[in-house]
């Protein structure tokens, strides 16, 4: 397949050429074209199409490039699992686990990659805005509201990223290369709140219809817009405790309302059909059938906006699977159809016992290797004995997948490489999400929209399990239905954040007994050290050092 070579600098250099590394299987692919640059380039619409797929692969190599990425950050911040990894390994990840750099005093530049990639992706799509007026647009048909919303929604899903990691980060809203100091989070938020209204009127509600989601998944819509809208609005106002000054609860709550009436999107029937290795059966090399089982496939009704990866990501540059996956996987243990990582995220004993009996969500989330006689395979002790922080449990909605003799499924032939050709969706707004966001927001049909999700939680077979109860829709059963819903979705920690740093740091705060190397281990996660950070993340060093005097660190790091 023919490629399109692109050369980022960072830090504000000019994007020299506009597109992709390797795409195929998605809306990602295009026909390659002689290199083009920004004096050349945006023309016309098809220069800003390719623009635009420069943006989209940059926000996607937040993902796909080597780093801690959102994913792992969100995830090992959360009440759901541990930093984990190797036993041997450099204690990085308890680092920020703990909230605390003497778990790894030499680690001063653990979000480094990531703040670059950040800052990369976000100058893409500024290049992008700033040539808006000097293209000549279609006069019939133009697809001008359509690509500049999609531009500036994801602007806004880096800057939201960045704000809630961060939280004091520098702001730029042209591709200007300069050094800034950092803005304060409510300019930020003005920004996003901005490139969120300016998508959700501008791009139509029938440009990417979901009947046709075989070509368009991953498109950012009018309704991906629209929930992220919301779920911005309901961050601020918890953190920060305030309203922001452009977005209102009623316009959050106009934003999922519409969602919902669309039409456009439905709940998968049962949960465990969401994810492929909740839906797996173990299968030969090449027998996809038999290994995604009762899958409903990538963008499925309940998408409503998923990050696309592909399996060609190799060493020499092309950044298109999903870098963090392998790292979900069990430490070194393939048990088909779970495919071996290493070892991150082992699953907090105690978030797993909040699940009820009959909630089909424990088994479709979450790997219990003794339950599951994962424990008793011959591979199991070497393992074991290589893991830190082992619980007995394991993130199975995002576990790597492996054919019966243990050859990596991220290529249907067995000959992907089960560290970086992993390629599953990273599913960001489900339409569970939507409904219960619309609950919280205060809708007229809260009650209804938190009863189906529910609902389908006890649902097997078609069946309502007995164990299913009615429950009101109160702010607190909300949450904790938000808990179990989205767990291992980069969604728990902001959850816990914006209902308060005092209460993130109380639920936060553990003494719980693991095993490292085999060997009785325990986590002890202090909730002074959240208040002393306020939740936010380290600010690379590398950066503070480079920006001579602009940039502050976060406190307590």
């Amino acid at each position: 397949m023919n490629k399109i070579k692109y050369n980022i600098l960072v830090a504000g250099a000019l994007c020299l050429t506009l597109g992709l590394n390797s795409c195929s299987d998605s809306f990602l692919d295009v026909e390659s074209k002689t290199e083009s640059t920004t004096g050349t380039s945006y023309k016309n619409e098809s220069d800003v199409w390719r623009a635009l797929i420069g943006c989209y692969d940059g926000w996607r190599q937040t993902s796909s490039a080597m780093g801690t990425g959102f994913y792992l950050g969100a995830e090992t911040m959360s009440y759901e699992c541990f930093g984990a990894t190797g036993n041997a390994d450099g204690r990085g990840y308890q680092a920020i686990d703990r909230f605390d750099i003497s778990q790894s005093p030499a680690d001063l530049n653990l979000y480094e990659t990531d703040w670059k990639n950040y800052y990369a992706a976000v100058y893409r799509c500024n290049e992008l805005i700033s040539r808006e007026e000097q293209v000549s647009w279609n006069e019939n048909n133009s697809k001008r509201g359509t690509y500049m919303g999609e531009c500036r929604a994801i602007r806004a899903f880096l800057y939201f990223d960045m704000v809630r990691l961060w939280g004091n980060i520098p702001l730029f809203e042209a591709p200007v290369n300069e050094n800034r100091p950092q803005a304060d989070p409510s300019e930020v938020f003005t920004l996003i709140f901005d490139d969120l209204k300016y998508a959700m009127q501008n791009i139509p509600a029938d440009a990417y219809p979901k009947v046709n989601a075989a070509s368009n998944d991953g498109h950012i819509t009018k309704y991906a817009a629209e929930a992220l809208f919301a779920r911005a609005y309901l961050f601020y106002t918890g953190y920060y405790g305030a309203e922001p000054a452009n977005a209102t609860k009623a316009e959050a709550l106009a934003a999922v309302e519409d969602v919902i009436s669309s039409n456009e999107f439905s709940l998968v029937s049962e949960f465990k059909n969401l994810w492929p290795a909740a839906s797996a059966g173990v299968a030969e090399v090449g027998d996809m059938t038999t290994l995604l089982g009762s899958y409903a496939g990538d963008g499925n009704s309940e998408t409503v906006l998923a990050m696309k990866f592909t399996s060609s990501q190799d060493y020499n540059g092309n950044n298109d699977g999903n870098r963090w996956q392998v790292m979900v996987g069990m430490r070194s243990l393939n048990a088909a159809p779970y495919g071996k990582g290493w070892g991150g995220l082992t699953v907090n004993p105690a978030f797993v016992n909040q699940f009820k009996t009959g909630d089909t969500r424990r088994t479709a989330s979450i790997i219990d290797l003794v339950g599951e006689g994962i424990t008793t395979l011959a591979d199991f002790d070497a393992s074991y004995k290589d893991q830190r922080e082992y619980t007995g449990y394991a993130v199975k909605k995002y576990s790597p997948l492996c054919f019966a003799d243990g050859t990596s499924a991220s290529k249907e032939d067995g000959s992907g490489d089960f560290q970086i050709a992993n390629h599953q969706d990273y599913v960001l707004i489900r339409y569970a999400d939507v409904l219960l966001m619309a609950a919280e927001l205060g809708s007229s049909n809260a009650q209804s929209y938190f009863d189906q999700v529910r609902k389908r939680a006890y649902t097997s077979d078609g069946v309502l399990s007995s164990n299913y109860a009615t429950l009101p829709a109160t702010q607190t059963n909300i949450m904790q239905e938000r808990a179990l819903e989205f767990a291992f979705e980069s969604i728990n920690y902001w959850d816990l954040l914006r209902q308060g740093v005092d209460y993130a740091a109380s639920k936060l705060a553990t003494t719980t007994s693991v095993y490292s190397g085999g060997t009785p281990d325990v986590v002890t996660i202090n909730a002074d050290r959240l208040r002393a950070t306020k939740g936010l993340s380290q600010i690379p060093y590398n950066q503070i050092t480079l920006a001579d005097g602009m940039l502050n660190q976060n406190a307590g790091w």
